[in-house]
């Protein structure tokens, strides 16, 4: 069946979820949910923070236009010591702008903020902001916060947490990261 012939689907309730820790794989389950959704007919934004570069996975995402719209609030380069610049600052606070706007007035049905929980860490925007976010959210849309080192408060306040855990991992041999598995 076509999705254009697929009778509508909506969530009843929608419920904040976070992927955090130090292991691999948030961003990946995030963008996994987005897939499930989008084969039920509901409508995706994911919008990445810090992270401004096209990785496999937004090419990928883009195959499904219908359902999943993609926006990086980043500038291509990771933050190093000394933290973000201004230019780093204002992207990711237009972003949010951008954002909340979306949330209000687009109706999305699963919103997903790759990343927003290191965007805090690094001081692009703030605990309170986010949490306020979480509180003021359509009762119908599902919320997914991604990234490392998410806050207790953020933590209490979600209704679902998923901590990534580094078993092991090749990069610590050397392995750079590749084409179609991490990037």
């Amino acid at each position: 069946m076509s999705m254009s012939k697929q009778k509508e689907y909506k969530l009843k309730k929608g419920y904040t979820q976070i992927y955090t820790g130090d292991g691999k794989g948030k961003t990946t389950a995030a963008i996994g949910l987005a897939v499930r959704a989008s084969g039920c007919g509901l409508k995706v934004f994911l919008a990445q923070f810090i992270k401004g570069m096209e990785y496999s996975e937004i090419k990928a995402l883009k195959k499904f236009p219908e359902n999943i719209t993609v926006r990086q609030f980043g500038r291509g380069r990771f933050i190093r010591r000394g933290g973000p610049s201004k230019e780093d600052l204002e992207v990711a606070r237009k972003g949010f702008k951008q954002i909340v706007d979306t949330i209000i007035n687009d109706g999305y049905d699963i919103f997903i903020l790759d990343e927003v929980n290191v965007a805090i860490h690094f001081g692009l925007l703030t605990l309170e902001e986010l949490i306020e976010l979480i509180k003021n959210k359509p009762f119908s849309m599902e919320l997914i916060l991604t990234g490392r080192r998410a806050p207790q408060e953020l933590i209490e306040a979600a209704d679902l947490v998923t901590e990534m855990k580094e078993i092991k991992h090749y990069f610590r041999n050397g392995v750079a990261a590749r084409r179609g598995i991490e990037r």
